[in-house]
């Protein structure tokens, strides 16, 4: 029923009646830019970058800030914050509330190099490694930081959404959330939002 396209894989044992609805994130050509120098230079190193605009697909209130997320084993963030501080970017590893307040400039896409957590749910688009929606929904629940724009009742509205609009395999989702260690609350926060 599957291959006939009657039913959808939503996670192991869980299915849903339809064609499933893959989600794929644009990918503008800075993006494709910034990975293909980032590729160039460190060409064995694991990366994942996309754009926190993706999000506004999802939200209610349209955020006007945006930061192009890069993300890259532990070993390598500051390699690759001094490469693109080289390249006369606007860098920040992982930044708290206060430097994303004081220091980002508004009128520009900042970079921000985050460590990837190792077995992220990532997809390739065009040879490029970027966002899955299961990995960004599981990245907004955990980090209040980065994506302080998308908590609360916006957070609540971008689950609705994503989960309305596109197919999305919750297991993939609860493995991720494990590994960042917020299965739990992230079941719990999926069980409060109504269908």
């Amino acid at each position: 029923m599957v291959q006939k396209g009657v039913l959808n894989r939503i996670g192991r044992g869980k299915f849903q009646l339809g064609k499933g609805r893959s989600y794929l994130p644009e990918i503008s050509p800075k993006l494709k830019s910034i990975y293909s120098k980032l590729r160039k230079e460190f060409p064995y190193l694991k990366i994942c970058i996309w754009n926190t605009s993706a999000l506004n697909e999802f939200m209610l209130h349209q955020s006007g800030n945006f930061y192009i997320l890069i993300e890259v084993e532990k070993e390598a963030v500051q390699s690759i914050f001094y490469f693109l501080k080289e390249a006369n970017c606007s860098v920040f590893i992982e930044p708290t509330n206060d430097i994303l307040d004081k220091y980002l400039p508004a009128d520009k896409d900042s970079l921000i190099i985050t460590s990837l957590i190792t077995e992220a749910p990532i997809q390739t688009i065009n040879g490029m490694n970027t966002v899955s929606l299961e990995k960004m929904l599981v990245d907004i629940f955990c980090d209040e930081i980065i994506f302080s724009a998308q908590q609360g009742k916006e957070m609540r509205t971008i689950f609705k959404e994503a989960f309305a609009k596109y197919t999305i395999n919750e297991n993939r989702m609860l493995r991720y959330s494990d590994r960042r260690g917020k299965k739990e609350a992230l079941k719990e926060y999926m069980d409060s939002i109504p269908n």
